[in-house]
């Protein structure tokens, strides 16, 4: 085959080829957005291991509910403590739950745990810990960036099925 002068075969060049590059590069960026919900998770768990151990330091990813369970569990003891693993575990969880959800284009995943990070952002404001409401918005609009590709993803998804193809659920 010939090479168009950059590595690139003819076979590259067709229409169906574009396709499946926009499809891939649409599927990165749902990805990526939805990845923040992991990570936000992930830390938050890191920030209660932290802070149960009798660390200060925090980062500023995480979630502001856990820093005020942990708070509490420190104050309630030994009991609290398994309390706040609970909590904190179900939080991080919802997360997860989140993220398991978005990252295969499901719209309500991106808009409900936006909406549950927001709030969360809120309360880290009523505690003038702007640091970490600044980092919320930047991974707000992350994530919002992965959503707005959705409609896109969902459209190329189908074209790009070949005619006769069985259907298959994601």
């Amino acid at each position: 085959m010939a090479t168009g002068g950059v590595g690139l075969t003819t076979e590259t060049a067709r229409p169906g080829n574009d396709l499946m590059l926009r499809r891939a590069r649409a599927e990165q960026v749902v990805k990526s957005g939805a990845n923040w919900f992991v990570w936000i998770a992930g830390l938050s768990v890191v920030n209660s291991i932290v802070g149960m151990s009798g660390g200060h330091l925090h980062f500023i990813v995480g979630l502001g509910i856990t820093q005020i369970v942990d708070a509490l569990a420190h104050q309630a003891g030994s009991a609290g403590m398994f309390l706040d693993l609970i909590i904190n575990g179900f939080v991080a969880g919802l997360f997860v739950f989140f993220w398991s959800f978005a990252r295969k284009g499901q719209k309500w995943a991106f808009l409900v745990g936006m909406g549950i990070y927001a709030l969360d952002g809120v309360l880290l404001l009523l505690f003038k810990d702007i640091l970490s409401v600044a980092f919320h918005a930047y991974a707000l609009y992350r994530i919002y960036i992965g959503m707005t590709v959705v409609p896109a993803l969902q459209a190329l998804e189908k074209a790009t099925i070949p005619a006769g193809a069985p259907i298959e659920p994601r």
